[in-house]
């Protein structure tokens, strides 16, 4: 049977989705018809927004909370932003399985084929994928295609894990084998508010990342780093030595509690290309245990 390609005439709001998002984890209220989850298969649905034009102002606020410099190109994490809502969309949909609050999320690939300039007009598109078990739960991939004028200039695979019986014959992840980076001289302060500042820029307004209580509410025990944020930071220390068109894999650890001191690492290494590749972490100041860990490859 066919899948479901749905365009939408604009960007979903994420406010109105998070709440949609918690009902189904509400003690009485998750297992009302409408609401409750239920499935074991996601559904063959993909969203799309066409013509969607880059803001300028939006690109330089997201930077300025990333760690990135202006330039004429938007970020290599930027349309992740683009991307966001639908993802939502797609975990609030009627026919998915599973809720959308307390997913965790394990791991991201962006391959980026060449700069998106700041003031493109692009086309965005994201479906879920590839339902399969992990150690801890199920895993699925939610997979991002950003077009400009027919070409492929950025895509995505976000991958998250639904925590639930166990499977101990799955499949080790491709990305197991990146190596915890140890810490080469920078530090950074991440203040108590960064999920509140990541929030307003990216649309992601998980209670996990905003304050103690609300992440206490979830099983936290304060509020946590957004890991995009994470990646997108690491990438931007090592702006101005990547190439265009890259691979960037990472994988995400233990969460950041806000506020923490995080050290940056990362190493070239040489594959022939005309820039290194790097591989990179963030681990903890204090003791070193990772909370991200990552390469860059050339395309």
């Amino acid at each position: 049977m066919a899948g479901t390609t749905r365009q939408l005439s604009g960007a979903p709001a994420t406010l109105p989705m998070m709440l949609k998002a918690a009902l189904p984890v509400v003690p009485g209220v998750g297992s009302l018809p409408g609401v409750r989850r239920a499935g074991d298969a996601l559904p063959d649905l993909t969203l799309v927004r066409k013509g969607v034009p880059l803001d300028r102002d939006h690109v330089a606020a997201y930077a300025e909370v990333c760690g990135f410099g202006l330039k004429e190109t938007v970020p290599l994490t930027y349309p992740h932003m683009l991307a966001f809502a639908l993802h939502m969309a797609i975990m609030t949909d009627g026919d998915f399985p599973f809720p959308a609050m307390g997913m965790v999320h394990l791991e991201n690939t962006i391959t980026q084929h060449r700069a998106i300039g700041a003031g493109e007009t692009l086309d965005v598109s994201a479906r879920p994928t590839d339902l399969r078990p992990h150690p801890k739960g199920m895993l699925f991939d939610i997979v991002t295609d950003v077009h400009a004028n027919g070409e492929l200039v950025w895509e995505e695979t976000t991958t998250l894990l639904r925590r639930g019986r166990s499977h101990d014959d799955a499949a080790p992840s491709p990305l197991a084998d990146l190596e915890t980076v140890p810490g080469t001289g920078t530090t950074w302060r991440l203040p108590a508010d960064l999920g509140r500042s990541y929030a307003a820029v990216s649309g992601d307004h998980n209670p996990i990342h905003l304050y103690p209580l609300t992440a206490k509410a979830l099983g936290f025990k304060r509020q946590i780093a957004h890991g995009m944020w994470t990646k997108a930071r690491s990438l931007a220390a090592l702006e101005g030595r990547l190439p265009d068109a890259v691979r960037v894999d990472v994988a995400f650890k233990k969460p950041v509690f806000l506020p923490s001191t995080l050290a940056f690492g990362s190493r070239a290494v040489e594959h022939g290309a005309k820039r290194p590749d790097y591989d990179f972490a963030l681990t903890s100041a204090k003791n070193g245990a990772p909370h991200l860990v990552g390469r860059t490859r050339a395309l």
